[in-house]
């Protein structure tokens, strides 16, 4: 059976909240796979001062859940925790840390949880060997805070179109693989030394041991890339998901298809259940994993849209019931 199941397992984790002028849902499945190996993290609201901020983040696991879950429940608290996060109230506006400070957070708490999960027994000893990408968002009241590591990816979409996306980081990419040649490794098959599908990680401890080398310069680096954007009123929405999601869907098609759900559905646990029900029918073998973060101008549930979906709806029952009758 190897890595897969017989059939998938299609049962789904939602959850869902409000708070600072936001609205999220997420789901995930299980799908194909043996195991679950997906986590995530959503909060509205970060404790200790920044009530006004909210974060948002995917995390999928490879060779088990370990890594995956733990940085699901800890990865916000080494961001804030850290001295070069807690800088940035202090150089910043009274309204708003600096932004160059909130970046260096991001990256300091990456490195702090990558260095503190590495002390763990079963990781240490080799009995747990598993990595996980992180995609996330901070979003404050006047930025947002893009953070990714791995193949995970997250887009923004504003006025009606895709106004940003991460960059995977795989080991072809130049520079990625640059960094993988200096430190003594190769890149095969589109893998590092023909294993690892992504060049940046949490945990993946096998690929961090090079001596001479900082945790940056390492065959796989923990270091995510930050971006910082501006709030528009034009924002719309912003979708963080796993490559089980981005693996049979584009950036435009899944963010239209959003955009078509969320005419017919003000529900967003619902609007991720269709995302993830037709990534599985679309031939995701993968695990799954959606979070979708609306702003106040998000598309609305339209009369005329909702009129066109029953239309469709009854079209496809009648084609489906000639189809069964001809049986």
């Amino acid at each position: 059976m190897g890595a897969f199941l017989d059939k998938p397992k299609t049962e789904k984790h939602n959850a869902h909240g409000a708070g600072n002028g936001l609205r999220y849902g997420l789901s995930s499945m299980q799908g194909w796979r043996v195991e679950m190996e997906d986590a995530h993290t959503a909060v509205v609201g970060i404790p200790h001062g920044l009530e006004d901020w909210s974060f948002f983040a995917v995390y999928d696991g490879h060779a088990g859940s370990r890594v995956a879950n733990y940085c699901s429940t800890h990865l916000l608290e080494h961001i804030t925790n850290n001295e070069d996060f807690r800088a940035a109230g202090k150089s910043g506006s009274a309204l708003e840390p600096s932004v160059e400070n909130v970046k260096n957070g991001i990256r300091t708490g990456f490195l702090k949880i990558d260095e503190y999960m590495r002390n763990f027994s079963d990781l240490r000893n080799g009995m747990d060997r598993s990595g996980s990408t992180a995609v996330g968002v901070m979003i404050s009241p006047k930025h947002i805070y893009f953070i990714n590591c791995g193949d995970s990816r997250a887009v923004l979409y504003r006025s009606g179109q895709v106004c940003f996306s991460t960059q995977d980081h795989k080991p072809c990419n130049p520079r990625e693989k640059e960094r993988i040649q200096n430190a003594g490794g190769s890149v095969m098959i589109q893998r590092v030394n023909g294993s690892l599908a992504v060049s940046r990680a949490l945990g993946d401890y096998d690929y961090k041991c090079v001596d001479g080398k900082g945790p940056t310069e390492q065959l796989v680096s923990p270091e995510p890339e930050v971006y910082e954007i501006l709030r528009a009123e034009e924002d719309e929405f912003i979708i963080l998901a796993c490559d089980g999601i981005w693996d049979v869907m584009s950036n435009e098609e899944l963010c239209e298809f959003v955009k078509s759900r969320l005419e017919v559905s003000d529900d967003l646990e619902n609007v991720c259940n269709w995302v993830v029900d037709t990534c599985l029918h679309k031939g995701s073998r993968d695990n799954m994993s959606i979070v979708l973060v609306c702003f106040s101008n998000a598309p609305k549930v339209s009369d005329e849209a909702m009129r066109k979906d029953s239309e469709l709806d009854k079209y496809l029952e009648s084609r489906v019931e000639d189809l069964v009758a001809r049986d």
